[in-house]
């Protein structure tokens, strides 16, 4: 699997990328070293060690160029504010995995005191190395962590220990099945590496939440004196169809992160999409199949109460949630109205959400490359490291007088601390350094580049804007403008002209499903609303406690870099939503039935909750134990996701289930069930439904 995926291949910063690559070579360093000398580095032999290590370095196999501060010419700013360390920065060539595997040989060869200087290693090949590595190691603790948990759990739901174990049976089956489809993914695309921990995770999440449908559903049936084949095919008939219509809309939730153009969110489709078609297949022919093995025995090593299944129908009116139902729907409005606000309330910060590309400081506390990348940004003038490229192209006549006045206005422009050119070196609007040697490598034939070293943190609201400075600069000759900035600043822009369609593939989708449920227009649109408002208060609570820093130390330790990884918001609205869904499926089946059986709106809602309530909790808080094992990760956008996963689905199922969906649908009364004459008739044919003889 990949690490990256963040770059949309047809933006004005991927073509910049490219030409550099391709033309000059060039391109942001894979490969720095940070050099230490309490000599300072300025002392004679500190200064013949580092201009030999540079040298050697840049003569390596599959190294483009390497600079240093003791290159010809060295630029100041790579020498640190107390002069004991400098910067050695290498361009490494190839794709990603040729840059891991040069990477890899010069780490094993620059990390131990060469030419008797202490160095450390970092950069972006190392920040991608960890990344991989720890990706691979979280996803073995959080299973490590989990099962048990969700194993203790399940007994508890479940109440008895054979009961508890095949959900988990199913779970693991749907898992290897998953991974076997990414493998074969792999061989034909990029997949990203964390689609391994989300395809675990949400494989594990939705294989349980099926099994617990239909174990609950078996246990009805058997209860009421049903055989174990009549129980099955009844399971099947019923509960069966609403998780296969779930899994749909799950699917359809999750297709919508295949219209954007980054590999990484497609890798969650990729991984997403068929976890959730297996955890429906596999619990609809593993689970029955098993269920008829065990028979009985399914209820061995019960807990709590010698019998086996209920000797009578379960009741549902006089419980829980039939009470809670009922008593929110004798003061709908002032119930609204409080959970409402409180969601708004949730969500106001999400209207401050500023978003950045992932860097080394999503790694954990001990990861090198954070600890380089750290030291290198307190203690350096300048983002050296973060520098953006301005590409200048079809200029046969270029030379050093056209260059260089078009330097000197970007080298004034505020956030710019210096341009480096074939033209030489400008600060501030003027030339402060000539041309040396290593100008050269700014120039060809027909076409030349800048570099332009930013100020301020270049992942951040003042790099997207220093990027539109740049661009609005008049250029002498075609130009392209990119770097990690640049790709920040063109990726939101991408994503936010795919975003509309994506918000309308889920619309849509979850709109006719809900529609072939009910038969009404009103309640998928109902669903869609309160799914969005519940869904703006998770990612109110991420910006809180992950931009501003709230939930440091509570969730282990991260950088607060008062951003968010700007795919989480985006990966979290599909899967969130998907799951929201999921169990509104679920609890408007069963409402729907009561209602064509009764014609009784209140009696049918409450019925509904009663009978889903225990169910769609119980589900809620098993999924949400696994989403809350990501915070066992180190990558903190992993963390981030695996929270607010957790709480999406624990509000929809008390909040939104419980409160909001009875308070609605009491307010709206028969209206709820209301569709023009031509949608009713079709609903009569192609509608989705439970026979009340199929109970």
């Amino acid at each position: 699997m990949s690490v990256g995926g963040y770059v949309d291949e047809s933006t004005e910063s991927a073509r910049t990328a490219k030409v550099l690559a391709e033309e000059f070579r060039a391109g942001a360093p894979d490969f720095v070293l940070l050099v230490s000398d309490e000599r300072g580095v300025d002392a004679a032999a500190v200064v013949a060690a580092g201009t030999r290590l540079t040298e050697r370095v840049g003569r390596e196999p599959g190294v483009e160029h390497a600079v240093s501060y003791w290159s010809p010419g060295g630029s100041e700013p790579l020498r640190s504010k107390d002069g004991d360390r400098a910067l050695l920065m290498a361009r490494i060539s190839g794709d990603e995995d040729r840059v891991q595997e040069t990477f890899d040989r010069l780490e094993e060869r620059y990390a131990h005191r060469p030419e008797g200087l202490d160095v450390r290693v970092g950069g972006s090949a190392l920040a991608d190395q960890e990344m991989s590595a720890t990706t691979e190691e979280d996803l073995v603790r959080i299973e490590a962590v989990t099962f048990p948990v969700l194993l203790i759990v399940m007994l508890f739901v479940f109440r008895s220990v054979v009961a508890a174990l095949v959900p988990l049976l199913v779970s693991a089956l749907t898992i290897l099945s998953v991974l076997l489809v990414l493998r074969v993914l792999t061989v034909f695309t990029e997949v990203s590496a964390l689609a391994g921990n989300v395809a675990t995770g949400l494989g594990l999440g939705l294989a349980i939440d099926y099994s617990l449908i239909l174990i609950k559903r078996y246990r009805e049936e058997r209860g009421q004196g049903a055989g174990t084949d009549e129980a099955i095919a009844t399971t099947l008939r019923t509960a069966g169809r609403t998780v296969l219509f779930s899994a749909v809309t799950v699917t359809l939730a999750l297709g919508a992160l295949l219209v954007f153009p980054f590999y990484f969110l497609r890798s969650f489709a990729y991984a997403g999409i068929p976890t959730a078609l297996l955890a429906a297949v596999t619990s609809l022919t593993f689970l029955p199949a098993l269920l008829k093995a065990l028979d009985h025995r399914i209820e061995k090593g019960r807990l709590f109460g010698r019998r086996s299944v209920r000797t009578s129908p379960p009741r549902a009116e006089g419980g829980f949630w039939h009470r809670l139902a009922r008593g929110v729907m004798r003061v709908p409005l002032p119930v609204a109205g409080v959970v409402t606000a409180l969601l708004l309330l949730l969500g106001a910060p999400f209207l401050d959400l500023r978003l950045s590309l992932p860097d080394e400081r999503v790694l954990p506390a001990d990861s090198q490359a954070r600890q380089v990348g750290a030291d290198i940004r307190d203690g350096f003038r300048a983002q050296e490291t973060q520098a953006l490229s301005v590409v200048l192209s079809d200029t046969p006549e270029r030379g050093a007088r056209q260059v260089a006045p078009y330097a000197g206005r970007l080298s004034a422009l505020d956030g710019v601390s210096r341009v480096d050119s074939e033209a030489g070196s400008f600060a501030g609007g003027r030339l402060v350094q000539r041309p040396t040697d290593l100008s050269a490598r700014f120039g060809t034939e027909d076409s030349t580049y800048l570099s332009v070293v930013p100020r301020d943190q270049s992942l951040s609201q003042e790099g997207r804007d220093l990027v539109e400075r740049l661009r609005s600069v008049p250029a002498p000759y075609d130009r392209a403008v990119g770097g990690p900035a640049a790709e920040l600043t063109d990726s939101i822009d991408s994503m936010n002209a795919r975003l509309p369609l994506a918000l309308g593939v889920i619309a849509a989708s979850s709109f006719v499903v809900l529609f072939l449920f009910t038969g009404s227009l009103l309640l998928p649109l109902k669903a869609l609303i309160l799914n969005c408002l519940s869904l703006s208060a998770t990612l109110g609570v991420l910006v809180w406690g992950f931009q501003e820093g709230h939930l440091q130390g509570l969730v282990g330790d991260f950088v607060v870099t008062d951003s968010i990884t700007w795919t989480v918001p985006v990966l979290l609205f599909c899967i969130a939503f998907g799951l929201s869904m999921d169990y509104e499926v679920f609890l408007l089946s069963r409402i729907k039935e009561e209602y064509d059986r009764t014609g009784d709106n209140e009696e049918s809602v409450a019925l509904g909750l009663a009978r889903t309530g225990s169910v769609i909790s119980s589900a809620a808080l098993l999924i949400a134990i696994v989403f809350l094992g990501f915070l066992i990760s180190g990558i903190v956008y992993l963390k981030a996701i695996g929270i607010g996963l957790a709480l999406a689905v624990l509000m929809d199922a008390t909040l939104v289930r419980g409160a909001l969906v009875p308070a609605y649908m009491r307010l709206v009364g028969r209206g709820n069930w209301w569709a023009p004459r031509p949608l009713r008739a079709l609903h009569a044919k192609v509608g989705l439904r439970e026979s009340p003889g199929e109970k």
